[in-house]
């Protein structure tokens, strides 16, 4: 019955499609620390173009989306996810389990080379923060190990197994039911080394995608996740 309930629901207009999709590029680029003019000159679209489709009060081209999807690093896909619901509110701002968008495909990296998967809770990336729900599948500890500092804060919520969060040099085991919150600023990861997948909702604010800046041992303390780059770890 559920089924037959969404596929009978009205379908997103034109006019819905085009404003959406201008959303989502400007709370992207913002994510990314984008400017319009940065963003224009990664997707060789004028600032003027730009401006209008975030508006949207234009209708781009399949060309220029897919130039603006590479501008912002993302496949275009990103920007077409299911929006299903009965009226504009429901299709703005609930979000189905089924339709949980991947984070990944922000990150650029599948969820074999991260140790995780990412999944975005919030509507959209246009609020003061994000939510998130990150699976680590058993020994997620053998992915190459990283450590990471962000701006803000970070916040979780353990809902199975178990993880080892790693705050400097402290390992903590936290498991179902335990949550933490800490500075972005404090060099932290997060792993699943027991036998059984682990499951943990976060929230990280402010909303800066990639959400990291990963530091070699030897490096001192990074710029800020302005810098949007992302290193591995020699260990």
């Amino acid at each position: 019955m559920s089924q037959h309930r969404h596929a009978s629901q009205p379908r997103v207009t034109a006019k819905e499609s085009v404003e959406t999709f201008g959303s989502e590029v400007r709370e992207l680029r913002k994510a990314r620390r984008m400017t319009l003019a940065d963003l224009a000159r990664a997707s060789h679209v004028s600032v003027s173009h730009l401006s209008a489709i975030e508006r949207g009060s234009v209708n781009p081209t399949l060309g220029k989306i897919a130039r603006i999807a590479e501008g912002l690093g993302v496949p275009e896909e990103w920007f077409f996810a299911r929006r299903e619901g009965a009226g504009p509110m429901e299709r703005s701002y609930i979000v189905r389990r089924e339709n949980r968008r991947n984070l990944n495909l922000l990150y650029g990296e599948p969820a074999e080379l991260t140790g995780y998967s990412d999944a975005l809770l919030s509507s959209s990336l246009g609020g003061a923060f994000n939510m998130g729900i990150s699976d680590y599948p058993p020994h997620s500890d053998l992915v190459a190990d990283e450590i990471y500092i962000r701006e803000g804060e970070q916040h979780g919520l353990v809902l199975e197994g178990e993880l080892v969060l790693t705050l400097e040099s402290e390992a903590i085991t936290v498991r179902e039911g335990d949550s933490f919150s800490f500075p972005g600023h404090i060099l932290h990861r997060t792993r699943n080394l027991s036998d059984k997948p682990a499951r943990l909702i976060w929230v990280n604010a402010p909303v800066i995608i990639p959400k990291y800046a990963v530091l070699d041992d030897a490096e001192t303390q990074p710029e800020t996740d302005r810098t949007a780059t992302k290193r591995r770890s020699g260990t």
